[in-house]
């Protein structure tokens, strides 16, 4: 359903023709674990544990909002991935999702690699000890100190996201006397978002280097002429929340086809592709994501059948999964401040948190679950949209879910899969404080991302 766009968000209480959403569930207390870290239990009054620590003690001693991680959920995930691909590939935990210091030696020790995108990125992944070799450098406007930093540190490869910037990583290797090792991005003309994919009419976005009128093409030819840099492979990336891995084919079989070329022109068969992230991940109980094994599996087959066909040798893979790793690893824990019931429509909950701490609703029309989570109830399940407390009619947490009945202020509800791109992409609107990350194992938790204060706000306005 699409809502009528407005400057200050989507208009308020649209009336949704009926069937818009799902039938209640036979269950509201149920946790679905797709959709919940793997540690998430109720105990016999219903109240909802994770790691072996209840919400209520949560709440109590951090606070809420709060983003509560599954430190044990992250690092089986981690290794999953790991562990699929094996050896011959590389895992590059993809940063942009969600990243700490905490998370960073989390990485370290499960034997990841990890991607950064900004020099913010790549200086909380140096602080905290990932070694630089270990790191890739990612983005499409890397700034000349953030590239010479990165060349100083000695990262492990710079992705080139454009003509300038091969002459740009050029000129500073060269001034530091080095040789620094990259991979040329392209587009491939595939965009993958969840359950489709359309292979045309696609370099029209800010990243990559196109493979269309030989542009891709042009790039690799200059990069291997530059002798401070070491071409060791192509990026690509096709999209976001994929299920589908028919994108990926598509990718692959032009990707190889760029290596075939470059084979055939310049002698030289490039070592490495990189196929990206975007794996996608349950919000609802509706998605139905693949295993880390069975993408590594398909990936493989992919590649291996397409680098036969073009006759060349099968370069090794990387691949950047960052969501599909702390994504479910994840929930936000709110305080329910206020029930209003609208007549023949629904009912409107506010958290006290909202669009500040998950833009995705608002920003992508993004679908999440929500569940009471103090207590358990016997109470009737009712239509409500779970809002928060800015002043914007667009503050939406979760559009359309089914709360208990006797749902009332002081309740705690959370929404699962909130590990990726909420803390990361969390802002001040209204200057409102941005929530901690509360990190539990083993019956314990700790504070990795503590909460925002006042005095942070003020510190920042010099005025």
């Amino acid at each position: 359903m699409s809502r009528s766009a407005h400057p200050a968000g989507p208009r308020h209480a649209d009336v949704l023709p009926e069937g818009h959403y799902s039938a209640p569930p036979t269950d509201l207390n149920a946790l679905d674990p797709k959709v919940w870290s793997q540690t998430v239990t109720r105990d016999e009054h219903g109240v909802l544990t994770v790691g072996g620590i209840d919400v209520k003690r949560l709440a109590e001693e951090y606070g809420t909002p709060a983003y509560v991680l599954d430190e044990d959920d992250f690092r089986s995930r981690a290794r999953a991935w790991r562990t699929a691909f094996g050896e011959n590939a590389d895992v590059f935990y993809a940063g942009k999702a969600f990243l700490s210091r905490a998370v960073v030696r989390w990485l370290n020790e499960e034997g990841l690699n990890l991607d950064v995108c900004s020099g913010g990125e790549l200086a909380t992944a140096l602080s905290a000890g990932m070694p630089a070799e270990r790191i890739a450098f990612h983005g499409n406007n890397k700034s000349a100190a953030e590239i010479r930093r990165a060349v100083e540190a000695g990262v492990g490869r710079i992705v080139l996201d454009s003509f300038q910037e091969i002459v740009r990583v050029a000129h500073i290797a060269r001034e530091l006397g080095t040789r620094q090792r990259v991979q040329i991005r392209v587009t491939v003309g595939v965009e993958a978002h969840t359950h489709e994919f359309i292979a045309t009419a696609h370099e029209d976005q800010k990243f990559g280097i196109p493979l269309a009128g030989g542009q891709a093409a042009e790039a690799v030819r200059r990069a291997l002429q530059l002798d401070s840099l070491e071409v060791i492979g192509i990026h690509s990336h096709i999209g976001s929340q994929i299920f589908d891995m028919s994108g990926f084919e598509v990718a692959a079989h032009r990707v190889v086809g760029l290596l075939k070329d470059i084979r055939d022109e310049h002698g030289v068969e490039l070592p490495e592709i990189d196929l990206g992230g975007g794996l996608g991940i349950a919000y609802t109980s509706d998605d139905d994501p693949r295993e880390p094994h069975e993408i590594a599996k398909a990936l493989s087959e992919i590649v291996t059948r397409e680098c036969e066909a073009a006759k060349l040798r099968t370069p090794r893979i990387s691949v950047e999964p960052g969501r599909a790793i702390v994504g479910p690893t994840a929930f936000t824990l709110y305080e329910v401040g206020t029930v209003k019931p609208l007549e023949g429509l629904r009912t409107y909950v506010s958290v006290d948190g909202g669009m500040s701490d998950n833009i995705r609703t608002a920003l992508y029309d993004a679908e999440y679950s929500v569940a009471l989570v103090s207590r358990s109830s016997d109470a009737a399940p009712m239509l409500t949209r779970v809002v928060g407390k800015h002043c914007e009619s667009g503050d939406i947490v979760v559009k359309d879910a089914f709360l208990p009945g006797d749902l009332a202020p002081g309740d705690l509800i959370a929404v699962p899969a909130t590990g990726a791109y909420c803390r990361s992409m969390a802002s001040n609107y209204n200057h409102v404080l941005r929530p901690p990350v509360v990190a539990v194992k083993d019956g314990q938790a700790r504070v990795i991302v503590r909460r925002e204060t006042e005095e942070d706000l003020l510190r920042l306005d010099v005025g």
